[in-house]
């Protein structure tokens, strides 16, 4: 796990290096700045007063270790940005996949836990765990060396009382992997159930069962702050022990050397200097189970990071969707017939289908008007057609070939979405109406501004297309943001336009607007509105009524 960790951004090797000589570094500046520190005080303490020299080799030990600490965090600091970055992206990516297939998918939700608390759990295991191991691997072994070199006799006790912290601190550890992936899974379950509870907000709200969800939430948060303070405590037990293990250690040595300097058999010199490296070589093995916890919750995150990149590359053990048969969707600009065939389609919290054994056919450049109550079911079916849902029964037939079966990307190349709130991103105008066509020139945008009545507006802002939007518009009125996602339509240039309430929601001279860019898209394509109002209405060739799961023509339900 580790190993493919690191092997995620090309710059590990170099960071690997660069930590390695700051460890070394470091080392080199704990045993030399413990001897120059002993002579120093050896000479104050005789009476002779500290020399130049004995100062700048101080000095320099000083400086050598606050050096390496800065590379060594420094380098650790950068690698694990790169690190979390490819991760975010490969997450990112899993979790698009993940929608465009199944809007309700609940692993997407442990996706967003992992793309925000998740992964940042890898901090202070990239930053601090994994370089404190290479300190703990280096650092004690060369202050045992200098040791034995002084007093052998020191060394020993060092040796054989040094293998106590990490034994003690597996013994520990095991509990804190165990109690970490039980906190991560309850987190995990906490976050996967909150996505799913405002994925079916306006369903809970329309059976009067949100409060009931506002209950179920908070259990679930209460599960996972139990699994963090077990957590915890088992952390907090850690130090302890190792703290404790560590002070009855260095008394196994000071108190000898005490004694032999006492009676003479040990110079003072050489009694500082064992004092002052002892500590030094079992201070990077308590730091080390200090940060066993950040270890264990970061080993944890990227193993279930790696798990669900596997998943959704079809590699892992999970349920991945299967590749569609087909890589590609109907012939560009050639309007296509649609079937649903005994679509049946269910939400969270709804118990009744949403659509129940739905059928019905659409003609090559038809105009249908979908309308009925709210909730019943008119938005789904238009997201069945941008492939958000997934029928749980039945299949729709678009010119004679399963919807599943065509590439998702290259269906909804053909398709031209306007919703009833469409989402601007914070850019541009011409960037938002470029999303329609990513390599569609500038006269391309105008002139799908103008087809969609938005080239007034848009020449009037203080920068023209290149005004900058705040996020969901911010800076324009919403009958503008409607003609700029209409203006996004007219540049995709799809056969197939889906409409969901376009002028809900508006005054009326920005409703005309709309309506007059609206007929301009719907002309010559095959069209499926939402829509109340009586201009859409009049204009539609056929209107389906959706209601208590059916659609019907009339009072006679299409099949």
């Amino acid at each position: 796990m580790r190993r493919r960790l690191l092997a995620l951004t090309p710059r590990t090797r170099t960071t690997a290096v660069l930590v390695t000589a700051a460890v070394l570094l470091g080392a080199a500046g704990t045993v030399g700045q413990a001897l120059a520190l002993a002579r120093l005080l050896g000479e104050v303490f005789t009476g002779r007063g500290p020399t130049a020299t004995a100062v700048t080799w101080v000095a320099a030990a000083v400086v050598a270790r606050g050096l390496a600490g800065w590379v060594r965090a420094a380098a650790a600091q950068r690698a694990a940005s790169g690190i979390k970055l490819e991760l975010r992206t490969g997450l990112l990516g899993a979790a698009a996949r993940r929608s465009a297939y199944d809007a309700q998918d609940r692993r997407t939700g442990e996706i967003s836990t992992l793309l925000t608390r998740g992964l940042d759990a890898l901090d202070p295991y990239l930053v601090g765990y994994l370089p404190q191991m290479l300190v703990a691997a280096l650092v004690p072994p060369a202050v045992l060396v200098a040791m034995l070199l002084h007093d052998p006799l020191a060394a020993t006790i060092l040796l054989v009382t040094l293998p106590l912290i990490p034994v003690f601190g597996a013994l520990v550890g095991l509990h804190t992997r165990d109690a970490t992936a039980r906190q991560w899974a309850a987190l995990a379950h906490l976050g996967g159930h909150f996505l799913d509870a405002l994925r079916g907000l306006p369903t809970l709200r329309t059976f009067g069962r949100a409060d009931a969800q506002e209950g179920i939430v908070a259990e679930v948060a209460d599960t996972h702050r139990r699994a963090t303070l077990r957590t915890l405590r088992i952390t907090f037990l850690s130090t302890l022990v190792l703290d404790t293990v560590a002070t009855l250690s260095l008394a196994l040595i000071a108190v000898p050397v005490g004694l032999r300097l006492l009676h003479g058999s040990l110079d003072l010199t050489t009694a500082l200097t064992v004092l002052l490296l002892a500590p030094e070589a079992y201070l990077p093995l308590r730091a080390l189970g200090s940060q066993f916890h950040a270890g264990t919750e970061g080993t944890t995150t990227a193993r279930e990071a790696f798990g669900l990149l596997d998943e959704a590359a079809g590699t892992g053990t999970g349920t991945a969707p299967a590749a569609p048969e087909s890589v590609s969707g109907p012939a560009p600009g050639r309007p296509p017939r649609i079937r649903f065939e005994n679509v049946t389609v269910r939400l969270p919290g709804r118990p009744e289908p949403v659509l129940h054994d739905v059928s019905f056919t659409v003609e090559p450049g038809e105009r249908v008007a979908l309308t009925g109550p709210s909730g019943a079911g008119k938005s789904t079916l238009l997201a069945l057609l941008l492939g958000l849902v997934r029928p749980d029964g039945g299949r729709i037939l678009v010119g004679g070939r399963d919807l599943d079966s065509l590439d998702p990307e290259a269906w909804r190349r053909t398709v031209a979405w306007v919703p009833q709130r469409p989402y601007l991103f914070d850019g541009s105008v011409a960037d938002n109406i470029r999303l329609g066509a990513p390599d569609a020139a500038d006269e391309d945008v105008v002139r799908a501004a103008r087809a969609a009545a938005a080239h007034d507006f848009v020449t009037a802002l203080p920068d023209g297309y290149a005004t900058r939007l705040g996020a969901r518009g911010t800076g324009i009125s919403a009958g503008q943001r409607q003609r700029v996602a209409l203006a996004r339509a007219f540049l995709r240039e799809a056969p197939l336009v889906l409409l969901d309430e376009p002028t809900a929601g508006l005054d009326a001279g920005s409703e005309r607007a709309v309506l007059a860019g609206s007929e301009r898209l719907m002309a010559g394509r095959t069209v499926l509105v939402v829509a109340h109002r009586a201009r859409l209405l009049d204009g539609a060739d056929r209107r389906l009524d959706v209601r208590d799961g059916a659609v019907r023509a009339g009072e006679a339900t299409v099949r």
